[in-house]
């Protein structure tokens, strides 16, 4: 089967699987831990990550390895993105989604503290999640929710996030490594994204299909952003 072909037999497969059976919270719980932990394995793309972890080794040689595109527009070059957890730790932190969602807690008070951007930033998400044309690369009239909705969960999960009602199972079984790697690139280390990452995963599928990868990616990670920004400031309130 071809790359497409074989992703479309998995989402109906996924698809008749939710139908005879559901899985358990236990398990699903189970399925998250696993997730949340390879995530951290997942080494973002190019050459130049093979460098960040010899610095690592060497901090002395930091600065000279530490590229200059980007921080000529930056006030803190050494600003970034760094995992949740450390490696190795058998009890990583988790934001249940249940205790503080954007729906019901961060969409009211993002509003009190600036009025109506709360409407905006709503619309932007639903806008970008919802977005599709029933297509996938050659065919048409396809349901392509089970595959929103891993690409927006996975960085979800990268960030520590889970949804009670969510089986992360299907994160595994949708996405591809090549595809967790641009993913973790481009949310978490944009500035390393390259055109061979882009050509590496969905060879078959057209760019507007890809850009939507994207989007979806970069208003999930704003959301999560988003969380844990209101959760902290909620807790301040009260």
């Amino acid at each position: 089967l071809s790359e497409l072909e074989a992703l479309m037999e998995r989402m109906k497969r996924l698809q008749e699987d939710k139908e005879d059976e559901e899985a358990s919270q236990e398990e699903m719980a189970t399925r998250f831990e696993k997730e949340k932990k390879e995530s951290l394995l997942v080494i973002s793309g190019g050459i130049f990550q093979f460098f960040l972890h010899f610095a690592a080794l060497f901090p002395a040689f930091d600065d000279e390895i530490v590229s200059t595109d980007v921080s000529r527009y930056v006030e803190d070059p050494g600003f970034g993105y760094k995992d949740f957890a450390r490696r190795g730790e058998d009890h990583l932190p988790t934001f249940r989604a249940q205790d503080y969602t954007w729906e019901n807690h961060g969409f009211s008070l993002v509003n009190r503290l600036y009025s109506d951007i709360g409407h905006l930033l709503d619309e932007k998400f639903r806008m970008v999640y919802n977005l599709t044309y029933n297509t996938m690369a050659t065919h048409e009239d396809v349901d392509t929710t089970t595959l929103r909705r891993a690409l927006f969960n996975y960085v979800h999960c990268m960030y520590g996030i889970r949804y009670d009602d969510y089986d992360y199972g299907e994160v595994n079984q949708l996405l591809e490594r090549s595809l967790k790697v641009y993913i973790k690139t481009v949310t978490c280390y944009p500035e390393r994204t390259t055109k061979r990452m882009y050509d590496s995963y969905w060879r078959q599928f057209k760019h507007s299909e890809k850009v939507h990868v994207n989007l979806l990616l970069m208003e999930a990670r704003m959301q999560a952003e988003l969380l844990y920004a209101l959760r902290a400031i909620t807790r301040h309130l009260t």
